[in-house]
């Protein structure tokens, strides 16, 4: 989807459910599923999200006919509203994980040992007078095992033929059905078949239940912890608030809390919802949300989201945001999207997938048709368990988690660290980015004015300056007087009334303060008012070229000071951008601020090229000028006036707090102030996009080689026959091992070097498969 219509979207929101799938369990089910959704009258857009089970539908339906469509196809669907429970959704995936357990159990448990007894030649054979009994009671035993620890893949495969599609049930049903069929048929009509065509599957039928559904049981318990990031953020969500009523706090649901209500909250609680505090201090620990250690201070006037953790103090708040309103709402909706969401990478393995279930079943059949017709007797032996072990081998679980999973772990492991990614086009695309455009106030600097500098001449103290600056300004609008208003705070300077006060545009203010004609302002203000200041001219330049704005105080007609204040410049953007130059990246910063300070503020910061005094309007210029140069261009700003410019980024990148700014203006948001984020974010994409082609590729190679071997390709020269069960326990691991190199992007150093060789890389996977399964 492009930009253009992502922000049209954005502007006039449809309605969306997102809807939790059962009986997804391959690659073939998202385009079943997608097409039973797309189906109901008013559907425009289908999300599937084959990794943890979901769908987001937008489109004004009821999901009562949605339901209906995918009971319909074969699957059961429930509408997922609010903040679901953790330790349920925990619970439900661990009571999958002992079902397919129990279901393995079973299979193995009657299966290995007739495996085993029968390869040493401990069973009847089939005619003999023991067999005549012993065969019947086999097959009949293996049936009831079918039921049970295979019953689930049987209804999914009639129930996808009732729909016109193929999925991984058909493959698994034919395999093993046909298995436990052809068997029947030998024992029951062996004086007719060829001694050594008579030979029964029933083992091999029930021990490839047990390893797939052995297999999934593992994979159920390590994709389950791919939304570890997602559970932590709702488990931040606390059930219940204190709130002020008529006088008296009392407990109440969290889903009763009102906007405008007050709250209280004591030492080691939970933050319930967005507000702002009205009564108290305390520090408050932002770091699920933020990313950052570091607990934050709050006074009154400062803001407040829930989740957060209030730490020693008590205070009292007033809510602002409530229930999927807050920022914690808004970004685990955010994560969720972009979990869901599929990048570039993943259209090709999309296509291949939906229509890989009917060519295998095809490549079965041509394979039964040519081991017949041409191989070695038996060959109707041959040909069946050839047949039967291309059906198993080739499931394309494996392709379908490919994409997914790598991206839900991403996003996952950027929440974690502060970085929220809003979809997975830029979760692929950060990685590319070759030029950076930083925006100056809030990016670079601060974006917090202070008094850098106060010089008094005449017979002016710098207290005297810095007072009667602080007097006048004290009805200006500027956004500088409140850094001279702190400066005089801090220094417990009593300010004077000051009278006529009048504020020029763009120029600086006149008052009159103990009958004296007071001004403050630029250059330009002094000359308006006929006030000599040729000899301070070069104090002020040399300031300017400090990264300082300075602002002269002129008493009676005389100058009596220079106040220069100064937007200091982060104490980590010089690391951030020496991370980003020595990565390949252009760095460019862009302000609306004069040339002189911007000048400064890049050296400061170690930035060569600077564009300065530009509108916000032609931000959005010079980043399409980059573009038409061929660049990949990343804009980092405040989500807001750089609204436009984010919109033509190829990745826009918002650094805010995540509560009222850029969760909607960007691809990226950083939701600390940090710039170190941005050279993380760029290296996790990287990391991504290098794990879903490892994926990719690993499950490609999987399917291309295994398939012509389980068709027999090695038997003429090498007599290489692969076994059904062991096609079973292949197929069954592929998956499992996409799902453990997904869960290295869990534990990796988002400072570390990205450069890693093959043998860290085989070290990283088999940690990550332990870490998985314990």
């Amino acid at each position: 989807m492009s930009k253009e219509n992502a922000t049209q979207n954005e502007d006039s929101p449809e309605p969306e459910v997102r809807l939790s799938i059962l009986g997804m369990r391959c690659a073939g089910c998202v385009g079943a599923v997608e097409s039973a959704l797309n189906s109901v009258a008013g559907v425009t857009s289908v999300e599937v999200n084959f990794a943890d089970h979901s769908a987001v539908v937008k489109g004004a339906v009821d999901p009562e006919l949605m339901k209906k469509s995918l009971k319909d196809s074969g699957y059961d669907a429930a509408v997922m509203e609010g903040f679901e429970d953790p330790a349920e959704q925990e619970e439900q995936e661990m009571a999958r994980y002992r079902q397919l357990v129990r279901k393995a159990t079973v299979a193995a448990v009657f299966g290995i040992p007739l495996m085993l007894v029968g390869h040493f030649g401990g069973v009847p054979d089939i005619g003999s007078p023991t067999g005549n009994w012993f065969w019947p009671e086999v097959a009949l035993i293996t049936l009831g095992i079918l039921f049970y620890s295979g019953g689930h893949f049987f209804v999914g495969a009639v129930k996808a033929l009732k729909s016109g599609q193929a999925n991984m049930d058909t493959l698994i049903a034919l395999g093993t059905g046909s298995a436990w069929l052809y068997s029947c048929v030998v024992i029951d009509y062996s004086e007719y078949l060829p001694s050594l065509s008579a030979h029964a599957y029933f083992e091999a039928s029930i021990i490839i239940l047990a390893f797939i559904n052995f297999g999934s049981a593992l994979e159920t318990k390590a994709r389950g912890k791919t939304s570890s990031a997602i559970r932590a953020l709702i488990g931040l969500q606390p059930r219940t608030a204190r709130v002020v009523r008529d006088g008296k706090e009392i407990d109440i649901p969290i889903e009763e809390v009102g906007l405008g209500e007050t709250l209280r909250v004591r030492p080691g609680e939970k933050i319930a919802v967005d507000g702002v505090l009205v009564e108290g201090h305390s520090t408050v620990d932002e770091s699920m949300l933020t990313g950052e250690s570091l607990p934050v201070e709050k006074v009154i006037g400062s803001k407040v989201a829930a989740g957060t953790m209030n730490q020693r103090g008590s205070f009292m708040y007033q809510a602002t945001r409530i229930g999927r309103d807050t920022a914690l709402a808004q970004i685990i909706k955010s994560v969720r999207q972009a979990q869901g969401s599929k990048p570039e990478l993943a259209k090709l393995a999309d296509k291949i997938a939906s229509i890989f279930v009917p060519v295998v079943v095809i490549i079965s059949v041509i394979t039964f048709i040519i081991w017949n017709t041409w191989g070695p007797d038996p060959s109707l032996g041959y040909a069946f368990v050839t047949a039967m072990t291309v059906l198993v081998i080739a499931c394309p679980c494996a392709l379908g988690l490919a994409t997914p999973i790598s991206v839900m772990v991403a996003v996952g492991r950027s929440a974690q660290s502060g970085i929220l990614i809003r979809n997975g086009d830029a979760l692929q695309t950060a990685g590319k980015i070759t030029s950076l455009v930083l925006d100056k106030t809030g990016t670079v600097t601060e974006g917090k004015p202070t008094v850098a500098t106060v010089e008094a001449y005449a017979n002016y103290t710098q207290d005297d300056v810095l007072q009667l600056a602080a007097s006048i300004e004290k009805g200006s609008e500027h956004p500088l007087a409140s850094a001279i208003m702190n400066a005089a705070e801090a220094k417990e300077l009593k300010l004077v009334r000051a009278k006529k006060f009048h504020a020029v545009a763009g120029h600086g203010v006149s008052a009159l303060i103990k009958e004296q004609t007071v001004l403050f302002g630029n250059e330009a203000l002094m000359q308006e008012e006929n006030v000599d200041c040729e000899a301070f001219k070069a104090t002020m330049l040399n300031l300017a070229e400090q990264g300082q704005t300075p602002m002269l105080l002129a008493v009676n007609g005389q100058v009596a000071g220079i106040i220069a204040v100064a937007d200091p410049i982060k104490a980590d953007s010089a690391a951030a951008i020496k991370k980003l130059q020595e990565q390949g990246v252009r760095v460019l910063m862009v302000t609306g601020d004069n040339t002189a300070t911007a000048q400064a503020i890049a050296k400061q910061a170690g930035i060569t090229e600077v564009r300065a005094q530009v509108l916000p309007q032609d931000k959005a210029a010079i980043v399409k000028e980059l573009q038409q140069a061929g660049q990949v261009v990343g804009m980092v700003g405040d989500g807001i006036n750089d609204a436009p410019a984010l919109a033509q980024a190829d990745v826009g990148i918002a650094i805010g707090t995540g509560t009222d700014v850029a969760i909607e203006s960007a691809d990226i948001v950083i939701l600390q102030g940090s710039l170190l984020k941005v050279p993380e974010a760029m290296l996790l994409s990287r990391a991504t996009v290098t794990n879903i082609q490892q994926n990719l590729f690993g499950a490609f190679i999987y399917n291309s080689l295994s398939i012509p071997i389980a068709a027999g390709l090695l038997y003429p020269m090498f007599g290489i026959l692969l076994s059904p069960m062991i096609a079973g326990a292949a197929m069954a691991m592929s998956s499992v091992t996409v799902v453990a190199n997904a869960n290295r992007l869990r534990w990796m150093d988002l400072n570390a070097s990205e450069k890693m060789d093959y043998k860290q890389q085989i070290l990283d996977l088999v940690a990550a498969f332990k870490k998985s399964l314990a």
